[in-house]
């Protein structure tokens, strides 16, 4: 009886080890939510600290490159003044039509047929240098107009799962490596444990050291994702924390998810207009685009003759609320945003791999630093309720 007391002592600490690891890994990412009542609950770790990783890779990766100026020279201009006259342009009468109709329907109405053509014509002609000037001026002042942290908080609050996505497949190889090791370190532990049992049978002993094991391992699984930060040799093995070990392919993969999901084309057009520089976003647009009334005489004194000059007035207003809404159409294409997603990735990538280990630590640690006691914690007290049920079914009890 003795010696299963024994053996079965380290298989308990072994499985104690796996599945406080796994219990610390699964309260890392769920729920999503937070879910209890006032400051009793939980939410995962990495869902509530989503901005403040978010925050610190932008401010260690995009602010090293320069701003987004830089990296919108990267995304070719050229090719997004392409894209934006090769989707407008043919549905450029449509865009024309609904204006008026919503200004002046009437005078559109009865406006002979060539008059119409006339200023279909006349727009398309139009549109390509004003769309290369506007699209040029934004570049120019792109860093000003779009506060990258505040689209990201807005993102990830809207999808607080996605940050859970980014770690998760950025490290999962590693994450399951941890679960593993739980197992190991728990059977170690167990072993001595096991020895102490023998020595001095008390009936605390088990749950004491179940809670120690529990505790040890979950710190361990923590510590071993992070530390040590420079490779170093431990006989004939090469350590370093886990997650930087990998730091150029998580750089790859957190980079590639980071342009998919967080930082698009159609997100930043947005932040543009609807963000908190948007009014100095829309005027940009109204100093291009007035000129396509009133560059041309003809346009200009024919619809103030015809709609007065508050029509005059209106006709413009609507014509900026039309570009906006063409807007959002092109950049919200989604095969544009897939072939641009790349060109961010890269400059974003090669910035983290560019790191060094201490900085690329920064990114990821924030979302387990300030929550280390708790996960140790919780994996001390499953420990201890293993403790508790090994010495119950051993048979033994307190005298």
């Amino acid at each position: 009886m003795l010696d299963a007391a024994l053996l079965s002592v380290p298989v308990i600490a072994a499985l104690v080890g796996w599945f406080t690891n796994w219990l610390a890994i699964q309260m890392s990412f769920y729920p999503v939510q937070f879910i209890g009542v006032g400051l009793v609950g939980w939410q995962g770790v990495i869902p509530r600290k989503a901005e403040k990783m978010a925050h610190i890779c932008i401010d260690r990766t995009l602010r090293q490159f320069g701003d987004l100026n830089a990296v919108y020279q990267k995304l070719e201009p050229q090719h997004i003044i392409e894209q934006v006259i090769s989707q407008v342009t043919p549905r450029l009468d449509e865009y024309i039509d609904e204006m008026m109709y919503e200004t002046q329907p009437v005078l559109w109405d009865n406006l002979p047929l060539f008059l119409r053509r006339r200023i279909y014509q006349w727009a398309r002609e139009q549109l390509p240098a004003r769309i290369e000037n506007l699209v040029e001026d934004f570049g120019d002042d792109l860093d000003e107009l779009v506060d990258l942290k505040a689209l990201l908080s807005r993102e990830l609050k809207q999808h607080p799962d996605l940050m859970n996505r980014i770690f998760q497949q950025a490290g999962s190889v590693e994450l399951r490596s941890v679960i593993n090791r739980g197992a190991i370190i728990g059977g170690v532990l167990g072993c001595f444990l096991a020895a102490a049992w023998s020595i001095y049978p008390a009936p605390w002993l088990l749950p004491v050291g179940g809670f120690v094991i529990g505790f040890i391992t979950n710190w361990l699984a923590i510590t071993l994702l992070f530390a040590p930060l420079a490779p170093r040799r431990f006989l004939f093995w090469k350590i370093q924390g886990l997650l930087l070990r990998r730091q150029p392919e998580i750089s790859d993969i957190w980079a590639r998810l980071v342009a998919e999901e967080l930082i698009t084309v159609e997100k930043v057009a947005d932040a543009m207009i609807n963000g908190n520089q948007g009014d100095r976003t829309r005027a940009i647009m109204q100093k291009h685009l007035r000129p396509l009334l009133d560059n041309s005489l003809l346009m200009k004194l024919g619809a103030q003759v015809t709609v007065g000059l508050s029509g005059y007035t209106e006709l413009k207003k609507a014509m900026n609320q039309q570009a906006l809404l063409a807007t959002s159409d092109v950049f919200s294409n989604p095969g544009f945003n897939k072939e641009r997603a790349p060109v961010v990735a890269g400059v974003l990538a090669g910035q983290m791999k560019a790191l060094r280990p201490a900085e690329f630590q920064d990114i990821l640690r924030p979302a387990f630093r300030e929550e280390e006691i708790q996960l140790m914690f919780i994996g001390g007290v499953f420990g201890a309720l293993a403790g508790v049920v090994q010495f119950i079914v051993l048979g033994y009890s307190v005298w």
